[in-house]
Parts: C-alpha cells; structure tokens; sequence
C-alpha cells in the first residue's frame, strides 16, 4: 500500500491508471473497469483536435458516465490554439484531466504533427502546453517517450521536460522505451524497443519537484509497487486490458481503500445495469462487451464465456439474456487471490 503521508490529493489520483488505447479505452470499457476499481486514473482514447472541432456529433468523441471519474481525456494535436480550445470544451464536458499525447508512433498521426515525433519539438509542445494551461483550471499533462530514432536518452530527454516543465507542466508519464517512426509499426514499437525504467528513475531524481510517471511493460501490481519506490505514479496498458482483473485489487493494494468487486462474477453483474443502459440507447451487445473477453481468463469456462458471446453477441435482438447465459458457463474459483494473473482453483 502506498504511504499516503504528506501526499497531495491530485497526485494520490495519479498513483495508478489505465493508459489510453486506441479501440480499447472505451466509454464501455472503463465503465466497466470502475466495476473493477473506484480509485484508479481513466483515460480516453486519444481524441484529435480535429475530432472534437469539426466532428459531429461531440457526444461521440468526448462522452462518459458519471461513474467514470476520475477521468483524464486525451488529445492529440499540435497547434496550440486549437489545443487550448479543445481543453476548455474538455473542461465544460467535466474531465478532471487533459493529456497532450506525445508518445503515439504511429506515421498516421506524424503526417500531422501528432504524438511521439512532437518529441523533436519541445518549443512546441511548450507553447501548446502553456495555451492548454490558460484556458482551462484542470491539470494539463503530457505522456511522453524517452526519446525518438536517434535522440540520445539522456541529453534530449533532458532538455524536452526542461523546456516543457518551464512552460508549466508538472506531470509527466514516461513510457519506458523508445518511438522509432521510421521502421517499426506502432504495435512493434509497444515491444521491440527496449524498455529502460532506470532512466525514467533518474528524470525523477533530476526533477524531485514534478509528478513523473512510468508506463511500459508493467503487468502486476507487485511490480506497479517496486516502481513506485522510485517515480511517482505507475500507468498499465494492455495488461489492464486484457487481464481486467488486475484492476480488482487496486484499491486495496495500492490505496488501502476495499474495491467495489468481491469476484469477477459480482464485477459481471454489476455491470448488468449499464449493459442495458446502452442497449436501450441502440449500442450492440457485443460492442459493450468485447472489453469483457479477458475478465475470466484462467476459470473454469472461461473459454465458454467467451467463445459464447463472441458467437453470438453480435446478433441482432443479442440482450442481457445472452450476456446471462455466457456467465452461467463461468465456474468461479473458491479462493480469490488479491494480485494474481491466474485464479487458485480449489
């Protein structure tokens, strides 16, 4: 558990979340994780500037539930104006957070100045980040890389948080590794890139007065907690994802707090309400509840569970009676450990 002495508030929210994926951070997905866990940090998908300033409706790009919070929303862009529009439209939606995405490798995004090749531009990303600051009273982060292709760890990464932390900035997550934007896929560079958590150690030792978080590559909680000997927040993707019930024992573990899921079953049911609240808005069943395939993994019928809705959760007509049918097929295990990745079955 974390030692919450002398901790501000807004910084206690940070200590861990759920990094923002494209396709999985969902207004579902995260309203089923607070089924999981109230305390973790949420965020959005990344959202572009030109999403929320031009698409329609908005409703689309910046919509959540209540029980979201907190919540950070994500946005990818590079022009400052439009930056800080965006967070003040954020801030009137009700987020507790914008993020400036400057770490997604994808060349999609570069042919527009999005995401990590804003690494080579830290006089950019300043003056987005002081404009986004001006407009809105919620905290504005940034997620960032160590460093792009051939910029030296050490010395770029160092002058990019000097500039930007001078524009304003005091929160900075780090994922661990490398963007290289030419020759490797954004999904090669999730993993091929090595991961260096001790130079995001020492950023933090370098910069004791901000709030530095890591991300990459972290998939317990037991490794969430040595982490945070050293920085001072922890940020989980995939794993979160995939493994869901990873989130169940968050608040427990990390925040001293009981978590609102006693079993992965009650988490289910209790994500019953909310299934049929955007059924009855005309959401697909099995567009809610692809974000649920991985909750049973390692149960008995937890192959059923799954094979059952992705089968037949798309149908037409497909309600909470096929949702109720996939979770008969679940065994639950007797004994739930606090952090494991498989269930001890009795």
């Amino acid at each position: 558990m974390i030692d919450m002495t002398n901790v501000n508030p807004a910084d206690a929210a940070r200590f861990f979340s759920v990094a923002p994926m494209m396709d999985w951070t969902t207004r579902d997905y995260r309203a089923f994780a607070r089924t999981l866990t109230k305390r973790a940090l949420l965020y959005t998908e990344m959202v572009t500037t030109g999403a929320i300033l031009h698409g329609s409706p908005r409703e689309r790009f910046l919509g959540f539930d209540d029980v979201e919070h907190p919540i950070a929303l994500q946005l990818g862009g590079s022009d400052a104006g439009e930056l800080a529009e965006c967070a003040a439209i954020a801030e009137e939606w009700g987020y507790d957070e914008v993020n400036l995405n400057v770490g997604c490798p994808s060349d999609r995004v570069q042919s527009n100045m999005i995401g990590a090749c804003l690494m080579g531009y830290p006089e950019k990303v300043a003056a987005a980040v002081r404009a986004m600051q001006a407009s809105v009273s919620i905290p504005v982060t940034v997620k960032c890389r160590i460093g792009v292709d051939d910029q030296d760890e050490d010395a770029d990464l160092a002058r990019f948080i000097d500039i930007v932390a001078n524009a304003g900035c005091q929160t900075f997550t780090v994922h661990a590794r490398k963007a290289w934007l030419q020759g490797l896929s954004p999904k090669e560079n999730r993993d091929v890139p090595p991961l260096n958590y001790p130079r995001v150690h020492r950023l933090k030792q370098q910069h004791p007065e901000l709030h530095i978080g890591i991300n990459g590559g972290i998939k317990t909680l037991e490794e969430c907690q040595a982490q945070l000997e050293h920085v001072d927040s922890v940020m989980v993707g995939r794993e979160a994802y995939q493994n869901p019930w990873l989130l169940a024992s968050v608040d427990e573990q990390l925040y001293g707090t009981a978590g609102p899921a006693a079993s992965r079953l009650d988490a289910a049911r209790a994500f019953r309400p909310y299934i049929q609240q955007r059924l009855d808005e005309g959401a697909k069943l099995n567009h809610i509840t692809r974000h649920l395939l991985g909750l049973f993994q390692g149960c008995p019928g937890g192959r059923r569970f799954r094979r059952h809705l992705s089968e037949h959760a798309h149908k037409e007509g497909a309600g909470l009676r096929l949702f109720d049918e996939a979770l008969s097929l679940v065994r639950e295990p007797l004994y739930q450990p606090t952090d494991a990745k498989q269930p001890a079955i009795a």
